[in-house]
């Protein structure tokens, strides 16, 4: 029995969230002024059961071999994706402009056709001549990799019919779109039509899909939310583009973990896989320098060893200057008040400061708390930390030093770096052979590393080996 109302009906053109009033603002998304009408509220209709073509089985009769990932070549991306790709997977894969997206499929591409899976690159971005520029470049060339330039939706299906290919790349899906539906690439019911044809057919071949998509402003996804919700994996790509390092995180995944991170490097020649990043973090250098400390953050699961930089000059402005780069504004400016008040460090507050990250990397998590303190106090103090050592800790505004998530893999990184000497917060567990560790509960007993703060009381750290 059917039931039609003349009542409009409203989506919003970010999310395709819908409902039967309009808003300014959608509930969904939170963005301002998306709420359309797009016509009345559609007729309610009761569906007849239907013959069963596959019939339901016992869960342990189904046959899990045909999902097995397959590898990309690029084991960082390997990482992220759980082992690979499954066949009639859909990943998004979503970057800023230049950050080396296409370059990165373009070599998956390549590395897949040369292990003979045939393989089919459509770019709606570029001209096909352009693609084969950038694969001269980084010598993406192989026999099986077929190449396409496509901006219709009718077209992309009639070359995967054509070529037949175990893996499609789609560069990008925002700008691919459908005679049969209206509005512009890009918009919200064009991506919802391609991302659903191309899935279908992903599903049907048993066809791996990578498609690529464009960021906002914000770091979001463009597009509909409901692309999100489409396909099996979200991976979002990024780097600045002023240094080499590139990280790709998992987002989504249905067939793995979404807390791994690959590490890649962008050089002319290309893109290639970090194994060891934690160099690209690091200063070479002969002889300590004031101001300077190592920590060891987590990107996921994976330790990373950092060293944050300091650097206070005398200020010549009433309002001196706190600049930070890497580094999260707000922590550092805990940080010093933490050092004036708990630290008795009273230089801070007329000097100008900054601090910042080597490499690029970005640190944000609470256990940078610490490092970010002491290289602080050692810039104020203009004496140098000891060179093989790392500092992990939460510091709080009480100035005490908290404990943190995975302390054993961080200082198995850095024993396995070479580095000899830590600072922890107290009752970190077990610790590395041959690697000293000095627990600290407050930021006062942290201090004591530096030689200006030896000659205070220092009973109160223990160390163990």
């Amino acid at each position: 029995m059917a039931r039609k109302t003349d009542r409009p009906a409203y989506r919003c053109s970010e999310c395709g969230w819908s409902t039967g009033k309009w808003l300014g603002r959608c509930p969904e998304c939170h963005a301002w002024g998306t709420v359309e009408e797009v016509g009345g509220t559609p007729a309610v209709r009761t569906v007849p059961a239907a013959r069963v073509a596959s019939p339901a089985l016992p869960i342990g009769q189904v046959d899990g071999a045909a999902v097995a990932a397959r590898s990309t070549g690029v084991p960082e991306l390997d990482r992220v994706l759980g082992g690979g790709l499954v066949p009639g997977a859909v990943v998004l894969l979503a970057g800023e402009p230049g950050v080396g997206k296409s370059t990165l499929l373009l070599d998956v591409a390549a590395k897949a056709a040369s292990d003979s899976h045939r393989t089919l690159y459509i770019t709606g971005e570029e001209s096909a001549g352009q693609v084969r520029m950038r694969a001269d470049r980084i010598g993406a060339l192989a026999d099986d990799l077929y190449l396409a330039a496509e901006t219709d939706l009718a077209s992309v299906l009639g070359q995967l019919d054509a070529v037949k290919p175990s893996l499609l790349v789609l560069d990008s899906v925002q700008t691919v779109a459908s005679g049969e539906v209206d509005g512009a690439p890009g918009g919200m019911a064009q991506v919802r039509e391609v991302a659903g044809a191309l899935i279908r057919a992903s599903k049907e071949r048993g066809m791996s899909t990578v498609l690529v998509g464009h960021v906002t402003k914000d770091g979001a996804i463009a597009g509909p939310r409901l692309l999100e919700h489409l396909v099996d994996v979200v991976l979002h790509f990024e780097g600045d583009r002023h240094a080499r390092l590139r990280l790709v995180r998992g987002v989504k995944n249905r067939y793995g973990a979404t807390d791994e991170v690959g590490c890649f490097e962008l050089h002319d020649e290309g893109i290639t896989s970090l194994a060891d990043p934690s160099g690209l973090f690091l200063t070479r250098r002969d002889e300590p320098v004031p101001g300077t400390c190592l920590t060891v953050t987590l990107e996921g699961r994976r330790p990373l060893v950092a060293e944050v930089q300091s650097l206070t000059v005398d200020s010549q402005i009433p309002s001196p200057r706190r600049t930070t780069s890497g580094l999260e504004t707000s922590r550092v400016s805990m940080m010093l008040a933490v050092l004036e008040q708990r630290g008795q460090i009273s230089a801070l507050g007329k000097n100008d400061i900054y601090t910042a990250t080597v490499g690029g990397v970005r640190l944000s998590e609470p256990a940078a708390d610490l490092a970010v303190a002491l290289a602080l106090a050692s810039a104020a103090s203009g004496t140098p930390l000891p060179q093989n050592l790392v500092a992990i800790g939460e510091v709080g505004l009480a100035g005490e030093v908290r404990r943190v998530t995975g302390v054993q893999r961080r200082l198995a990184e850095a024993s396995r770096l070479g580095f000899g000497h830590a600072l922890v917060p107290t009752d970190s567990g077990e610790v590395p052979a041959g690697m000293r560790v000095l627990e600290v509960a407050n930021i006062g007993e942290a201090l004591h590393v530096l030689p200006a703060h030896r000659a205070e009381s220092s009973g109160r750290s223990r160390a163990r080996r």
